[in-house]
């Protein structure tokens, strides 16, 4: 039968051990995020990114992470003291912060991804981006995009004339399917063309007026594009104003929109370049998601670890063991806390 030689070591050591591996795996961790955060920024060198405000859900977290970690800490002096009724409260108001950081990074992402930020999605709109196949004629005015701004007879649309262009194009929303597709009727305040060519409603399916019958990668085209004017978007896939709300770089240079065509200084880009910035994926969005997921999920079973440090507090009475299990887990707390601030300030500062 083997010995247990652990129970025969001095606190001191026993705790030095203990920390020692906290150490490790903080270590361990710095090195995962410090490999991510530079493959962030090399990723920025030779490609197109986007750069956008950080949700306002990530803001609230950051405070509540703080306060945890304040929290947590007078709760590790309160148990120096053995003061056992205020250990548990201090607990239980840590791991509801904890609880809410998780929450409001979760409601962040929401709002990134109304923001058209999504964890997977090119740069620029190349399904179902208006003009390419298929215009819209509202009120007899031919509807023109340009960047996400919707115009009618040169002017920006209304809210009331987009809402109506999206009441307009909902039935394209859900009509492209393989084995066929049915249309009612057309808004008589509307008009669809196909490559310039007025479209109508011939039982059932769209036909050109010069004779040719939508077919269903037509329909897929137009459903694409249903979607996009759905969501908001015209030649971006992210919301809002290019310049405003969101910004495009190319090798650290800011890019603008003239005519449907990226530019830079006063010189659009050449052939080759706007069909890669076409072809790019927003590498930048991707990184944010899985940087800050990552540290989402250590936090997460940081989480589970607080919960048993509530759970004790509440069943065990407060000896040494249980002293050292808070003061350990509130260095590595601590630790998240200040590595979400350092991720912060990082994505604030390249994001």
């Amino acid at each position: 039968m083997s010995r247990d030689y652990s129970n025969e070591l001095s606190p001191e050591v026993r705790e030095k051990m203990k920390k020692n591996l906290v150490y490790i795996a903080i270590f361990s961790i710095v090195m995962i995020f410090a490999g991510f955060t530079s493959a962030y920024i090399v990723s920025m060198g030779d490609t197109f990114w986007v750069k956008y405000p950080l949700p306002k859900g990530f803001w609230v977290s950051t405070v509540l992470i703080i306060l945890s970690s304040i929290v947590y800490q007078i709760a590790v002096s309160k148990a120096v003291k053995k003061q056992l009724f205020t250990v548990r409260l201090l607990m239980v108001l840590t791991f509801g912060l904890g609880v809410g950081f998780a929450v409001f990074q979760w409601i962040g992402y929401g709002q990134l991804v109304e923001e058209g930020a999504h964890f997977r999605s090119s740069i620029l709109v190349v399904d179902g981006r208006y003009g390419d196949y298929f215009e819209i004629k509202q009120e007899g005015k031919l509807v023109e995009v340009n960047a996400n701004d919707f115009y009618l007879g040169g002017k920006k649309m209304t809210e009331s004339q987009m809402s109506a262009l999206r009441s307009f194009v909902k039935p394209f929303e859900n009509t492209a399917a393989p084995s066929g597709y049915h249309v009612n009727s057309f808004a008589p305040s509307f008009e669809l063309l196909y490559e310039h060519e007025p479209v109508s409603v011939q039982g059932g399916l769209l036909v050109t007026k010069g004779g040719k019958t939508l077919q269903y990668v037509d329909m897929r085209r137009l459903q694409y594009l249903a979607w996009n004017i759905r969501d908001g978007r015209g030649d971006f896939f992210h919301k809002g104003q290019l310049g405003k709300d969101f910004h495009v770089f190319y090798k650290g240079k800011e890019l603008q929109y003239k005519n449907r065509e990226l530019v830079i200084g006063n010189k659009k880009l050449s052939a080759p370049l706007q069909l890669k910035a076409s072809q790019s994926r927003d590498t930048a969005t991707s990184y944010l998601y899985i940087i800050t997921v990552l540290h989402l999920l250590h936090i997460v079973g940081a989480s589970f670890y607080l919960l048993k440090m509530v759970v004790q507090s509440f069943t065990k009475p407060l000896e040494e063991k249980q002293v050292l299990s808070l003061r350990l887990g509130a260095i590595f707390w601590h630790f998240l806390g200040v590595l979400w601030i350092y991720l912060l300030v990082f994505l604030l500062y390249i994001h």
